[in-house]
């Protein structure tokens, strides 16, 4: 049987590395085809905890997929934020929660939906086809969408999303709000990454009309921590926005127990920020009360006002 790879998006987050494995268990647990997941990139401090307390090894890194290779998507569809040649590889799949990106020359599989989190819909793939939801499956659903909906705050939360957490959490055996609290302070532990690390964990390349963007978001439990990297930080956006040609680097440090973001934002076009939330930018910074989302509260926002 052929194998068939299964990733996320570069730059992953939990969600990404969790449904890359969960989703490889349900093409295997169907007998489909042989599936196995993969990485595109580093896991986080919050991915590694969710790993480390089941207990099971990270998804093996992948450079590129060989011409005609079987492919299936999850948490993204953006060829810009895919595998690098994924123009020549045969996408079986696409399981996501983003807008659509993508266009083939063949028909596919699609599967999206407008909830907080890829798990969420692979939830509903899971019980529409009788497979078991495992404790280890459960809990690696349940982490991601505790991750991407911060603990049920996001302004991307669903009420198939709350649904689906409670029944996870269940099965998952753990107290959803204790956990979810652990797991998201882990992954705020910024003390251990570079400058540059900080600036790739979670950087996505949206462009708002013709504004040349790319969107960073950290979390933290403290605001003030990551300020106090404030000059070493510019100086190193400004680096990539050299290198890449950008208009505009926005990076969001998003408070998840206050659920606010200090943005940082740097290039010609950071008046945009300004423009878009009605605020002053001091210094190239600004506090966003009430913005924790970059899908709902960012890029629709921003594109609007571009």
């Amino acid at each position: 049987m052929v194998k068939t790879y299964v990733f996320g998006h570069k730059s992953p987050d939990s969600d990404t590395i969790t449904s890359s494995i969960v989703m490889a268990n349900l093409e295997n647990e169907l007998g489909n085809r042989e599936a196995k997941a993969y990485r595109l990139g580093n896991i986080n401090k919050e991915t590694e905890f969710i790993l480390n307390y089941l207990n099971i090894d990270a998804p093996e890194l992948l450079e590129n997929v060989e011409d005609g290779s079987n492919v299936i998507l999850v948490d993204h569809n953006s060829p810009a934020e895919s595998v690098d040649n994924l123009e020549n590889a045969n996408i079986l799949k696409v399981v996501d929660h983003h807008k659509l990106a993508l266009e083939t020359s063949y028909p596919l599989f699609l599967r999206f939906e407008p909830v907080g989190c890829t798990e969420t819909i692979l939830y509903k793939l899971y019980e529409e086809n009788e497979v078991e939801i495992t404790k280890e499956i459960a809990t690696l659903m349940l982490s991601a969408i505790i991750s991407d909906t911060l603990l049920l705050k996001s302004p991307t939360t669903t009420d198939d999303d709350i649904m689906t957490v409670e029944k996870l959490a269940k099965i998952a055996e753990v107290n959803a709000e204790e956990y979810g609290l652990e797991m998201l302070k882990a992954g705020t532990d910024l003390s251990s990454f570079t400058i540059d690390e900080i600036l790739s964990l979670d950087a996505k390349q949206i462009d708002f009309k013709n504004v040349k963007s790319i969107v960073n978001q950290v979390n933290t439990a403290d605001i003030s921590d990551v300020m106090a990297m404030k000059s070493d930080l510019e100086a190193g956006i400004n680096k990539i926005i050299d290198e890449e040609g950008l208009d505009l680097f926005m990076l969001l440090i998003t408070d998840i127990v206050n659920s606010n973001s200090q943005v940082i934002a740097l290039g010609k076009d950071a008046g945009l920020v300004e423009k878009a939330y009605d605020v002053k930018l001091e210094d190239n910074t600004v506090l966003l009360e009430g913005v924790v989302s970059r899908k709902k509260q960012v890029v629709p926002i921003m594109t609007e006002n571009a």
